[in-house]
């Protein structure tokens, strides 16, 4: 079985995440639905936080926009991809890239103009009690009333894709995910023959709405970034052009629908502190 510390995890997992949101529609679907609520709801300038920003792409996004942007990651090599990535494109001055935890942040309260944890960083933080301290670092490190994103991997997504993919070897992951959504090294130990990927807390919507409300933010917006496309990654790499416009178009009409939302790979909330 492969290691599930999540720091280890993408330490080995290193240029990967980076390609993750470019190597299918469905991941460009998670990134452009993403940057557009970004465009939408961010200040016109200022400082942002990327908190767990993994090796930088929205990092780099925000800085190509003229904001000034920390960056940390609890991955060393995460980091280093980041910084290597801001130089190669000439915003090594914009981005600030730095090794941290978003559940014990090295930064003064209020000092962001905008937060964002975006790709799931908050999935990874296993214990509830911890997760709620973790929402109340991202919302301390924000000025108040300053916006906050925060995108989480999703539970019956989840829960489709073992059905799709891996039923025949990991049928019995399916029971407790869906009650707990919680995926352990010990669950896979006693559940699985397969590989671990990294451990995490899969959510339905309603429960990240009561957890970040919880830890003292305001959610505004919740939207499904994948939506109806989520688990669909073969079928529309393999589509023709045309299909894929389509359901792109779908999935930006129905991307805040509950239902949609909740079924959706990752589910982005639009905050305030």
């Amino acid at each position: 079985m492969t290691d599930m510390d999540p720091q280890s995890y993408y330490d080995s997992f290193a240029a990967g995440e980076w390609e993750r949101l470019t190597a299918t529609p469905v991941g460009e679907l998670e990134f452009e639905t993403t940057c557009a609520y970004l465009n939408r709801h961010l200040p016109e300038n200022g400082r942002v936080l990327d908190a767990g920003g993994g090796p930088g792409r929205y990092a780099l996004w925000l800085a190509e926009r003229g904001y000034e942007v920390t960056h940390c990651d609890l991955s060393a090599e995460q980091v280093r991809i980041a910084r290597r990535t801001a130089a190669k494109y000439g915003l090594a001055e914009r981005i600030d890239c730095v090794r941290a935890d978003i559940r014990n942040l090295p930064h003064g309260s209020e000092v962001f103009d905008a937060v964002c944890c975006l790709g799931g960083p908050l999935s990874h933080v296993l214990d509830p009690e911890e997760r709620t301290r973790t929402i109340g670092e991202l919302g301390r490190v924000a000025r108040e009333g300053a916006p906050a994103f925060v995108s989480v991997m999703g539970r019956l997504a989840c829960l489709r894709d073992i059905v799709k993919r891996v039923l025949a070897d990991e049928h019995g992951l399916l029971e407790p995910i869906a009650e707990t959504g919680d995926y352990t090294a010990d669950l896979v130990a006693e559940r699985s023959d397969g590989e671990g990927w990294a451990e995490c807390h899969f959510f339905r919507a309603a429960e990240l709405e009561a957890n970040l409300e919880a830890g003292g933010l305001a959610v505004s917006h919740l939207v499904g970034l994948e939506g109806i496309a989520s688990i669909a990654q073969e079928q529309l790499a393999e589509a023709p052009e045309e299909a894929v416009e389509s359901v792109q178009s779908v999935t930006e009409t129905l991307r805040e629908d509950p239902a949609v939302v909740d079924t959706s790979e990752h589910i982005l909330a639009v905050c305030r502190a």
